[in-house]
């Protein structure tokens, strides 16, 4: 399970300016192409718990055999059913749970697994483009037009959710779950896995600026992206993985107009040389006209 596309990729993760402790998880291996973000749900002891039992039962699945789509169900269901039994077993864990946003990247298609309001974002040729739905109410009307990015952003509901893992016994086949995605992963582009406590804070403008400065390090966009939602309120717990195509750094370069102006640059040389071409063809032409009539007022 190795990818055709080098990555570069590293994540950033922050307990954020008002919380007591950090239920937010990441894992990532970048030679297999496996990226994944978990929020835990519970509150602190119990969503800490959740969200690693999530990433620990994943790990051990991931690697199985089979297409992508159906190691993510199963991952996705293990880690589901994992969080359902261990929280049967203490009152202090009923209810625990999480959500959370898995990605395989195998030959250049990412195969997305998504519960929740965690975010999965696409950033290609200028643009940003959010490739996962919010579960949730709030998520629900901002997806629908009927609420704007801002809006939605400081809506009092953002943060609940009417999915999750870990609160019902599930299948990888059960409707109303998983939600699956597929997308081209070109290698001029980046990914950006996060949890709500980034994208409560920053537009999807924002993060795409602050991806766009990527210069080779992916360790450095992730901490800016976590730095500027601290500097935004930092509420809550924050996670950003940041994942890069080989070429996403040229295209980045381009995006600062370096290839535009050469291009306008060699247009106008060009132009330069064909008016310098034509003059000179009129003035020996008007010269040696001058001189004809000259010669014939001489002889007459």
């Amino acid at each position: 399970m190795r990818t055709a596309t080098a990555l570069t990729a590293s994540a950033a993760t922050d307990t954020g300016l008002l919380r007591d402790s950090n239920e937010d998880r990441y894992w990532l291996d970048a030679e297999r192409g496996v990226f994944l973000v978990v929020d835990g749900v519970g509150g602190q002891a119990a969503g800490e718990f959740a969200a690693e039992t999530a990433v620990a039962a994943i790990r051990e699945t991931i690697g199985a055999a089979g297409p992508p789509e159906t190691r993510v169900r199963q991952a996705i269901a293990h880690a589901n059913n994992r969080i359902y039994e261990l929280a049967q077993v203490e009152d202090s864990r009923r209810g625990m749970a999480c959500v959370l946003t898995l990605a395989v990247l195998e030959e250049e298609e990412i195969t997305i697994g998504h519960v929740g309001d965690s975010r999965l974002y696409l950033i290609w040729n200028g643009t940003i483009r959010k490739l996962t739905t919010d579960h949730s109410p709030v998520g629900e009307e901002e997806d629908s037009g009927a609420l704007s990015e801002l809006e939605a952003m400081a809506h009092p509901r953002r943060n609940e959710v009417f999915r999750d893992v870990g609160s019902f016994p599930r299948s990888a086949s059960d409707l109303g779950f998983i939600e699956l995605r597929h997308c081209r992963f070109r290698s001029d582009a980046a990914i950006l896995l996060c949890s709500d406590g980034l994208t409560d804070h920053l537009t999807s403008a924002q993060v795409r600026e602050i991806a766009e400065r990527y210069d080779g390090d992916a360790a450095s966009v992730a901490t800016a992206l976590v730095e500027a939602a601290n500097a935004a309120g930092g509420r809550d717990n924050i996670t950003a993985l940041f994942v890069a195509g080989p070429e996403f750094r040229t295209h980045g370069t381009a995006l600062t107009g370096v290839t535009r102006p050469r291009f306008s640059t060699t247009q106008l040389r060009r132009g330069a040389g064909l008016f310098t071409g034509r003059a000179a063809f009129l003035l020996y032409g008007v010269l040696l006209g001058m001189l004809v009539w000259a010669a014939l007022r001489f002889k007459g």
